[in-house]
């Protein structure tokens, strides 16, 4: 019988995690089925008993479920703790243990783009929600020192900063702000829904001051290239979309329920297939 795998959210139909991780499991000869799960935030704790019913071996959470998840779980792996958020759950024998893999995914995404030692260079986050807090703290971790929010509302923005685990040099600046001093950074990371299909023309903040070889990077993957990219890039930025976060983020979940290392570019073009790019 072949292992079973999943991702549970609602809604859930949308998910391209089964075509890239049975493509994956294929490739790496493994005897696996991964498949969309929709649960309701009512049936969560009984969908959590029937993993461990069913011996599922790994599954993957999305929203709603990636803190009210958390309860659930035998085991929380710190840097999920300290995100408050778990996208990676892994069956060790009937423990269940969560993981965030998807601040790990998007650095391990960013690395490709970036020249010289990441933990030097200034970088601003756009948006404040559970996306910009796993990056935001990954990047902390990983010893990246100053790193400044901006956000629509200043309230989620200081939270996040006061909750880092890690003490580093961190400014909240208004939209307009971050707009003047957008070409300061070397890395701008935008983690909103702003510009996500069919919306793709919206932007949260304009790009016109762009320092020379900075890395603009948007973790929203449809379209794929957004208002947001596409100014950046007229300005002479280095742009990536959010297929590399959505790939790596998987790849390490892969590993972390098979110790094995998957064929990420497989993976991505599985994606880009799927996307029509």
């Amino acid at each position: 019988m072949d292992d079973l795998y999943g991702v549970i959210g609602d809604p859930i139909a949308h998910s391209m995690s089964p075509v890239m991780h049975n493509a994956a499991f294929h490739d790496a000869g493994i005897q696996a089925s991964y498949g969309r799960l929709h649960v309701v935030p009512s049936e969560l704790p009984d969908a959590i008993k029937g993993i461990r019913a069913l011996g599922l071996r790994g599954i993957n959470v999305t929203v709603p479920h990636k803190t009210a998840v958390m309860p659930l779980l035998d085991e929380i792996d710190p840097l999920a703790a300290s995100i408050g958020a778990v996208n990676t759950i892994v069956n060790r024998e009937g423990k269940l243990i969560g993981y965030n893999t998807d601040g790990l995914g998007f650095v391990e995404g960013l690395k490709k783009d970036i020249q010289g030692d990441l933990s030097s260079k200034k970088v601003l986050i756009i948006g404040a929600g559970g996306a910009a807090k796993a990056i935001y703290f990954t990047l902390a971790s990983l010893g990246v020192r100053n790193i400044d929010i901006t956000n629509r509302s200043d309230d989620k923005a200081f939270d996040m900063i006061d909750s880092c685990p890690v003490d580093i040099e961190s400014q909240y600046c208004k939209l307009q702000e971050a707009e003047l001093k957008l070409h300061q950074y070397d890395i701008v990371i935008q983690t909103t829904s702003i510009g996500m299909f069919p919306a793709a023309e919206e932007s949260p903040i304009r790009v016109d001051r762009v320092k020379t070889g900075a890395v603009f990077s948007d973790i929203i993957y449809n379209p794929l290239k957004t208002s947001f990219l596409r100014q950046a890039e007229q300005h002479g930025a280095v742009i990536q979309n959010g297929i590399d976060m959505f790939v790596y983020q998987g790849a390490l979940a892969f590993t972390k329920w098979t110790g094995i290392t998957p064929n990420t570019e497989l993976m991505k073009n599985i994606v880009l297939k799927q996307l029509g790019g």
